[in-house]
This record gives C-alpha cells, structure tokens and sequence, in this order.
C-alpha cells in the first residue's frame, strides 16, 4: 500500500496531531472499497447487485465514499475536494453520519481513538487526502492509479 502511505503523508501535515493508526486503517478501508459496497441485503442469487462495475479496490472506495457524502447532503463539499479549487471543511458530527455508524465504530476500535476523535480527526485528514487522490480534478481512472501503484 507504498502509494496511499505516500498520499496520505502528503495530505496530513506535519506536526498535525493526526494519529497515524487512523490514517493507516483509513486508506486500508478505502483501498479494500468497502467505502463502495452498499449497506444493502445480499443479491438474489443469479443477479448483480446495482452498484458500479468499479466497486472494489480504490477506486470503489473513492467513489463510495464520495457518494456517501452526496446521499447524506455533504455532495458539494466533497466535491470541492475532488475540484481543483479550495478544500471546503467537513464538521465531525456531519462527516460521522455520512460515514455511517459501522464505519466510525470499525476505525474506533481498530485504531483505540474514541468515536469522536475518529471523526474530529478524519474532519480534518479527508479534505487533503481527496484532494491528493483526484490531482486532476476528478476520480482517477484505472490507468492512472496503476501507473501510481494503486
């Protein structure tokens, strides 16, 4: 996971107060694209479930979690993480509830951070770690994430 390591340093800067087992259990959960699996019953057997032909790996995981923040009224603001112009900032209570419940408590306990410092903390870790993986002011394709190792 050399590239995301790489991306999320660069995102978080120095002296920031950031805890690194956040960081590194976050871009694990977005590099895994569980971000873009729908907290949806399973399928039927014999059908796809309707979620994007990129749903796993990062590029699932970006897109999940951008659509995470659409579907709970935070789309512009993410969208300005993407865009090439100024990062907008994300509360913790807001980004909390785009993430989901299940999410938060996952990273709480992975990382030993309370709840609330998981999402004070990725409030302020997620506006440059977008901004990082979308130089080019929209969701990298495939091509371009393996020439980065992604």
């Amino acid at each position: 996971m050399g590239f995301l390591d790489n991306v999320a340093n660069k995102a978080v800067p120095e002296g920031s107060g950031l805890a690194k087992p956040l960081i590194l259990a976050f871009t694990a959960l977005l590099a895994s694209g569980v971000l873009g699996r729908k907290q949806e019953p399973t399928p039927a057997p014999g059908t796809s479930p309707a979620s994007h032909p990129d749903a796993g790996g990062l590029l699932g995981g970006l897109g999940g979690l951008l659509e995470k923040f659409q579907q709970s009224g935070h789309g512009d603001v993410a969208k300005s993480w993407v865009g090439t112009g100024q990062n907008q900032p994300i509360p913790p209570g807001p980004l909390g509830s785009a993430l989901g419940p299940s999410i938060i408590k996952s990273l709480s306990e992975k990382t030993g951070l309370s709840e609330q410092q998981v999402t004070a903390q990725l409030s302020q870790l997620l506006p440059g770690l977008v901004d990082k993986l979308t130089p080019q002011g929209r969701l990298p394709t495939h091509g371009e994430l393996a020439r980065f190792g992604g």
